[in-house]
């Protein structure tokens, strides 16, 4: 135990981790400040698209919107940005402040970007908002879900995996409440107030992140370390053998993270009324975070065991799977386009099956990557190989951002239209999930948990057959 110093406040630190077998004591405080920091993104992004197709204005205090092709290439290209800052904020904190700081310091330039959001309503503060937003929450992306797995030693890692399942069900949390309840407050209440409550909910996750700063396990920082490592045989290695692993997940962020603009536009043209309530078209989005709540247990008790009576189950055969169960949610949506383009009104119901299948394919390729990502780095490089992990959303949506910016004729019609653009990103996902098969045979685990002596530090395991990891009728 040490004595530390931040911000002009003296106070003891732990800097190992917990010798007993029960719950880490700063657990409660990282899963609040992430479902109120959850909250806050989610109900920000929620509503992005149709603000900048609806509400955005001029210096002259006038509407001036964006097209939705040129809504959803910026929307993508912000995604990208958020990241892609994590490789930042995983060099402060594994070379120079440490998680606790940079986690801290961070989130405060996040607030700052609710607020320039909350106060402008033109091209200027969407652009100083996002800005900030961007390097705030891509900031401490990789240093928060690395900050969980440092509370964790020898005799509790046992806890690892079902703490990753809670820390996601509490982002989930988060996004469920802000993704109903932020719709509703642009409806009635106009872009101040809808991005005004994330700012404060962003504020709170600061608050409660720095209560729990003597409860948490403060992994020093590594400086010189650090670079030695990641440039040793060994961290060049785990970098060079996750990144091809994450090039193919980056796919999956591509089609993913286009519930939040295309799947919103085109829920504008659907019949939205469940039981006699129309709901807003950025509000369908809420079934993904409710989904994630119910898979989350029936995955772990239910499915997995099931497959497992099958063939093992390891993390590359559930990645390779959610990518098919992802391309099935795409030609979905593709299908429901169809019939719009056909003067035909779907029932939203369309959209809700799709959203089934691609939270599936989330619980089993973002779930299981970001504990396998965890795992698979070395001590010193916790933060930056998850940072590089979130590097593959940041590639996805940079691919979907060049994809919307390359179709815009300008005459503002689109080289890829109607269900056309849904039928491109599903064979995409169909010919990267076939490729994946037989490059992911070649990848060998091994396994780094802190505080771990050297006779238990690395296990290695063989990846089995790789036609395994598809689903059994493509076998």
């Amino acid at each position: 135990m040490q004595i530390k110093s931040w911000g002009g406040l003296v106070a003891k630190y732990k800097e190992q981790p917990t010798t007993t077998s029960g719950m880490p004591g700063g657990i409660p405080y990282i899963i609040s400040n992430e479902a109120a920091e959850r909250f806050s993104y989610y109900g920000m992004r929620t509503i992005l698209v149709i603000f900048m197709t609806k509400y955005l204005m001029n210096s002259s205090g006038n509407v001036d919107p964006m097209s939705p092709d040129e809504a959803k290439a910026w929307y993508h290209t912000w995604s990208s940005a958020v990241y892609f800052a994590p490789i930042f904020g995983a060099l402060l904190s594994d070379i120079f402040w440490g998680k606790y700081k940079t986690i801290i310091t961070l989130s405060l330039v996040y607030c700052m970007g609710h607020i320039a959001l909350a106060m402008d309503e033109t091209r200027l503060g969407l652009g100083i908002g996002l800005a900030l937003i961007a390097i705030g929450s891509g900031g401490i992306k990789p240093c928060v879900s690395a900050h969980v797995g440092d509370q964790f030693g020898p005799k509790n890692k046992h806890l690892l995996s079902r703490i990753f399942g809670w820390f996601y069900f509490s982002i989930n949390l988060g996004a469920f409440a802000s993704t109903l309840a932020t719709p509703w407050l642009l409806e009635v209440y106009g872009p101040s107030v809808a991005f005004g409550i994330p700012g404060a909910l962003m504020i709170l996750a600061t608050w409660v992140f720095w209560m729990g700063r003597k409860s948490f396990i403060h992994i020093p920082p590594a400086g010189k370390k650090f670079v030695k490592q990641a440039f040793s045989g060994e961290g060049l290695q785990a970098i060079l053998k996750l990144s091809v692993i994450y090039i193919f997940v980056a796919f999956f962020w591509a089609l993913y993270d286009q519930t939040g603009s295309a799947w919103v536009l085109q829920a504008e043209n659907m019949d939205r009324f469940i039981f006699n309530y129309e709901i807003l078209p950025s509000q369908v989005q809420a079934i993904n975070p409710l989904l994630i709540l119910l898979y989350i247990p029936l995955f772990t008790y239910f499915v997995y065991p099931a497959i497992n009576r099958v063939f093992t189950l390891n993390p590359l055969r559930k990645i390779g799977i959610g990518f098919f169960i992802t391309a099935s949610a795409f030609a979905t949506t593709a299908f429901a386009e169809g019939l719009i383009e056909q003067g035909m009104v779907p029932s939203i119901g369309w959209q809700l099956a799709a959203f089934a299948l691609i939270t599936a394919g989330e619980v089993m390729v973002s779930i299981t990557a970001l504990e396998f990502s965890y795992t698979q780095a070395p001590h010193t490089m916790k933060s930056i190989i998850m940072a590089i992990f979130l590097c593959s959303v940041s590639l996805g949506n940079a691919f979907t951002a060049a994809v919307n910016f390359f179709i815009q004729n300008p005459d503002g019609t689109s080289k890829l239209t109607g269900p056309e653009y849904y039928w491109f990103f599903t064979i995409t996902m169909l010919v990267v999930a076939t490729i994946y098969i037989f490059v992911s045979k070649n990848y060998k685990e091994k396994t780094y948990i802190h505080g771990e002596g050297e006779e238990d530090l690395i296990k290695d395991q063989e990846v089995a057959d790789p036609r395994d990891l598809a689903p059994s009728h493509l076998s």
